[in-house]
This record gives structure tokens, sequence and C-alpha cells, in this order.
């Protein structure tokens, strides 16, 4: 067994004994491992310790659940292993800056920590041909692009919230601005193909970068009081291609295994750079849900 294997299958394991009493010397010794370490290579693949990292996925795990059912707090607090209504909510309130009770009541959308799929970072994929990844399909591929003129809304985004991509909690600000778009497209007059998102404006020492969300249009000249326009640039593209079951799974866990994979993995082991921006395109094909991630090669 390979030490990142060890890890993953602890990840699973976790996963399926969220409501139970987990100690890391149980599942260093599922793994074969001395506790010391496991609990090194842990932090070292996951970038969290054990505890902290169990405690993220439940936290996860309870938002799911004051979104998605009716179950008293105190009820999903105990069912997620938490001693009492105090320390869950002492917890919630840290990770996501709000009490359970004022999430059940306004439900933001919410960055949470998923499980990780660790077997991706030692896949190196070839270039057309699709790699299978959990749930879904990744496929990378070089294309050239002509411009795109999309039109939308934008907004600023406080880097450290955000960024990483997968590796914060709180608020979701780039999906508080797609439901802002998704409110007001019916304002373009014309059914919407292609959707889009964008980071851009992201420099290294700046707190912010920009988010824009939009569809493509036909007419570059078209105008939208309150909307605003962003052209993608022609040139030389790296596109990683993700399919999934869900368009929920496609827009969490399918584009932060994107990210990482490729500016973890694809780009260092290609030596290749890319421009300071990148561009997500959801798109459907024969039903199936279909994202697109592009990186303008340099």
């Amino acid at each position: 067994m390979h030490a990142w294997e060890a890890i993953d299958e602890s990840l699973t394991y976790i996963e399926e004994h969220l409501s139970e009493d987990i100690e890391t010397k149980v599942l260093a010794d599922r793994v074969f491992l001395s506790t010391f370490y496991f609990q090194r290579l842990f932090k070292r693949l996951v970038k969290k310790s054990v505890h902290e990292y169990i405690k993220l996925r439940r936290l996860a795990k309870a938002v799911e659940k004051l979104n998605q059912t009716e179950e008293r707090i105190i009820d999903i607090a105990f069912e997620l292993g938490f001693s009492d209504h105090s320390n869950f909510t002492r917890a919630f309130k840290e990770v996501y800056h709000l009490t359970p009770e004022d999430y059940r009541k306004t439900k933001p959308l919410m960055n949470v920590i998923k499980k990780p799929n660790i077997s991706a970072n030692y896949s190196l994929m070839e270039e057309n041909v699709p790699l299978i990844i959990g749930n879904m399909i990744l496929e990378i591929s070089q294309k050239e692009a002509e411009p795109e003129v999309y039109i939308g809304v934008e907004g600023e985004i406080i880097k450290v919230q955000q960024v990483p991509v997968g590796e914060q909690t709180g608020i979701d600000r780039p999906g508080e601005l797609w439901q802002t778009f998704h409110s007001e497209k019916h304002q373009l007059g014309q059914p919407i193909q292609v959707e889009m998102g964008m980071s851009f404006d992201f420099q290294p020492n700046q707190e912010t970068f920009t988010y824009f969300t939009g569809g493509l249009i036909e007419n570059p000249d078209l105008e939208v009081e309150g909307m605003v326009k962003k052209t993608v640039p022609s040139g030389n593209y790296l596109v990683c291609k993700i399919e999934a079951e869900t368009k929920e799974e496609l827009v969490t866990v399918g584009l932060d295994q994107a990210y990482h994979y490729l500016f973890g993995v694809w780009l260092p082991k290609h030596n290749q750079t890319t421009a300071a921006f990148s561009v997500e395109k959801y798109l459907a094909y024969d039903g199936i849900c279909c994202m697109e991630l592009w990186l303008k090669l340099l």
C-alpha cells in the first residue's frame, strides 16, 4: 500500500463513521502505521490535522442537514458527535461566522470542506484521454479560442475567504453572484446556451480579486442596465472538462478537483504557466452536467 492510499482509505472510513467517536490511533492501526507517522502523513496530504478535518466534515454535514431537513438542531448536534448544543453552536459559528439557527433562517450559500480525492494527485493524465476520478470524468486538452463576449454581474471577492478553492469555509460569495445573475438573466431577452464564471484581477499582492458570472451573447453590442460585459480573449487555452452526475456535484467537488489537479499536478509537471484569470464554462451535452475550466497558456 502506498502512503497516500493509507490516507485515502482513512478518509473513506472517517466519512462512514462521522457520527461515531473516531480516534487517531484507531485510524493509524487500521492502515498499519504508527500514530505519530499517520498524523504527519495526514497533515501533509490533507492539509489539516486529523481532529480538525473530522470536525470540519461534521460541520459540513451539519450544513447539509440544516438546509435539507427539519431535524432539531440539538438532534443534529448529537448525531454528528457533538456533546451538547452550546459546543455545536460554538464550533459552527467559529467556522461559518453565524449560528446554526441563523443559518437555517437565511440559508446562504456556504463553502464547506469536502472529502478530498487524494488519488487524483498521483494520477498523471494524458491529453485527450478521459480519467475517472470518483463519480466524475476529467479530460484535459488544449484549444485555440476566438474572443467571446459575455454579459452578467461581477463583484469583489476577499481572497482569504475563498482561496485556495475547496479549503476555505464561510459564505460562498461567488455562489451569491451566480444567484444574482440567474435572478436577472431574463433581462437579456434571449436563451443562454453557455454560462460562464470568471476570476480575474488575481494578483499575489492584492487582498481581493474580481469574480464575474454571466451568459454568452451573440450580439456583442447588447447593453443591459445594471449588468457588465466581459470578453474572454483569444489564445491557446488549457481546458479541463469535467462531467458529473449532478449540477451540485459539478460546481462543488468537480470544480475543486479540477483546480487542485491543474494547479497542483498538471501545470507543475508540464512546466506550464497561465494568465492571471480562469474561466468556468457551464454547458450541457445530451443532458449530462458538464463544465470546462479554461486557463490561458502563456
